[in-house]
């Protein structure tokens, strides 16, 4: 069973064959072995799913830690510099698509917009000089925005989505740019935040994702997809702030966790988010025809990892 994901990340389809036998020696081993097996799967898909922005934390973390603090490049310059790099090696070798690369720069620049208006309107700061900077915004801050995109294009394919009563296109897009413009009218007028979680609930509230682990889709509501979702990337911001990457006011002498009440914020980003990923990866229907049938035990067809 071949995937086109095979042909865009070759380190991965290299453990095909590996994979396979694993995945036919824990089939063999009953329901519990499937159950593991589609655990280990759906782990597997994940971590590669995150890659960028786990390197991107991992570097957030790594230069709080060690980074020497009289060294003549900048933490902020040097982040700047190894996000540039670790996209040129993830494209060097293959593990990162040219497709993806423009998602990422696509997020990048939407991502930089946002952040030079807060960090101008007093939201957040980033207390360490640099170089590599528009205004107060370091340049790095944009590849943290490119992870999430990067993160939705590769599940996406990963995952194999399909979709069930998905909004038009034409409306989730008109709900994305309020969304994006709420980010900056709610500063000087009311906050419609409340009114598009009622429009977003009322779009996708019958929208289902099915998404393929192993041999068979399993599914999910879009809407608690999202959520999870936007619960992540808010773990990603304890680290971030942590890590001295930004502060939030309430943080200025000391660090404390990021507040609950941003879950809202970045449950609406990953709205517009989504819309930007699916614009590139048009939303397909799940069907009759689309849902695989388990393959048989022992006829050497077991699916590899990126199927």
């Amino acid at each position: 069973m071949s995937h086109p994901a095979a042909r865009d990340w070759p380190l991965i389809a290299g453990l095909q064959e590996w994979e396979s036998r694993l995945a036919s020696n824990l089939a063999g081993r009953g329901r519990f072995g499937v159950a593991f097996y589609e655990f280990f799967r759906f782990g597997a898909k994940q971590a590669w799913a995150c890659l960028f922005g786990g390197l991107m934390c991992a570097l957030l973390l790594g230069t709080h830690w060690w980074y020497p603090k009289d060294a003549l490049l900048a933490r902020y310059d040097f982040l700047t510099l190894a996000a540039l790099g670790i996209q040129a090696v993830l494209l060097a070798l293959r593990m990162e698509t040219w497709s993806e690369a423009r998602v990422i720069l696509m997020f990048h620049v939407v991502g930089t917009g946002m952040e030079l208006f807060k960090t101008a309107a007093g939201s957040w700061i980033y207390p360490e000089a640099s170089v590599l900077r528009i205004g107060g915004v370091p340049l790095f801050t944009g590849f943290m925005y490119a992870a999430v995109g990067s993160y939705l294009a590769r599940v996406w394919r990963l995952f194999d989505f399909r979709f069930r009563a998905h909004p038009p296109m034409a409306a989730t897009v008109a709900l994305s740019v309020l969304i994006y413009v709420n980010f900056f009218a709610h500063h000087f007028i009311m906050d419609f935040r409340w009114a598009l979680f009622g429009l977003t609930a009322a779009l996708f509230a019958r929208t289902w994702v099915y998404f393929r682990i192993w041999r068979v889709y399993r599914r999910m509501p879009l809407l608690l997809g999202f959520v999870l979702v936007a619960l992540f990337i808010w773990f990603a911001e304890n680290i971030g702030t942590f890590a001295n990457a930004w502060r939030y006011p309430n943080q200025s002498h000391a660090w404390e966790w990021v507040s609950i009440a941003k879950l809202g914020s970045w449950f609406l980003l990953m709205i517009i988010s989504y819309v930007m990923v699916s614009v590139v990866n048009r939303p397909q229907a799940i069907g009759v025809a689309d849902l695989p049938q388990p393959v048989a035990q022992g006829d050497g067809n077991s699916p590899s990892l990126i199927s």
